[in-house]
């Protein structure tokens, strides 16, 4: 009776399993680095409960099959986010951004589980990745591109190992999954001749793209809004970016 009970409290919370990933350090193939948009640093917890692990964790919403849709989701910590805040990342990675090849470079970057079994329905998760050339997250405007990835899951068992496993834990019987807090590699490649036309009043940056990465899951999609910009198109951002930058770890 107990473990038929167990079985049924796990088949009615499987899609209740959340499968929530961020983005962490970016870089370009041309130089430069970056966070995405919200990333509070090592002020949130890698490890420990939802609440205090999910702060910073990009929410798009919407269609998980369909990343091409308009906003930059918001975060536990900061709402809705804006462009506003490219500011507060700027101050964490340095003045700056990811730089891609105009002949057709990369955004690479660092994934991190935040909780779940993994990134997609508890096996490895499908990403997905947009530009937006306007830098203002207009995506349904962009460009769907495709993530290279070295994300797996938790890959234990069958789908009903795999539930008894989730209700174990909802109960505290069992640990959380054991790849929460790992970090996995992304890549997406841009494609050649693309061109930003976005600015950031609050850096003073101009010619600033956005690309989108988001995760494959109907409770999210989760992932990050990353700023960038075309090599030797643009600059660094302005000084007064320095000032923000005290004020920002103050």
């Amino acid at each position: 009776m107990y473990t038929k009970s167990i079985l049924l409290l796990a088949l009615s919370t499987a899609s209740m399993v959340s499968a929530h990933g961020k983005i962490l350090a970016v870089t370009g193939d041309a130089g430069g680095n970056g966070t995405a948009l919200g990333i509070k640093g090592a002020s949130v917890a890698t490890f420990g409960t939802n609440s205090a692990t999910e702060k910073d964790t990009t929410v798009f919403g919407g269609n998980a099959n369909k990343p091409m849709t308009d906003g930059l989701g918001k975060t536990a910590a900061s709402g809705k986010l804006t462009m506003a805040m490219l500011s507060e990342a700027v101050a964490q990675s340095g003045t700056t951004l990811p730089q891609v090849s105009a002949s057709g470079g990369s955004i690479n970057g660092t994934w991190r589980i935040v909780t779940s079994d993994g990134t997609a329905n508890n096996k490895a998760g499908d990403l997905f990745a947009v530009v937006d050339p306007t830098g203002t997250g207009a995506y349904s405007k962009g460009t769907q591109l495709t993530v290279s990835t070295s994300m797996v899951g938790n890959g234990k068992g069958n789908v009903v190992q795999r539930a008894v496993a989730s209700a174990l834990r909802a109960v505290g019987i069992q640990r959380r999954a054991t790849n929460v807090g790992a970090d996995a590699g992304f890549s997406v490649k841009i494609p050649a001749g693309t061109t930003c036309t976005g600015s950031d009043a609050t850096t003073g940056m101009k010619n600033v793209c956005l690309l989108k990465v988001a995760n494959n899951n109907n409770n999210g999609p989760f992932g990050g809004n990353v700023a960038f910009q075309i090599a030797g198109t643009s600059t660094a951002a302005a000084n007064t970016t320095a000032k923000r930058e005290e004020s920002f770890q103050a």
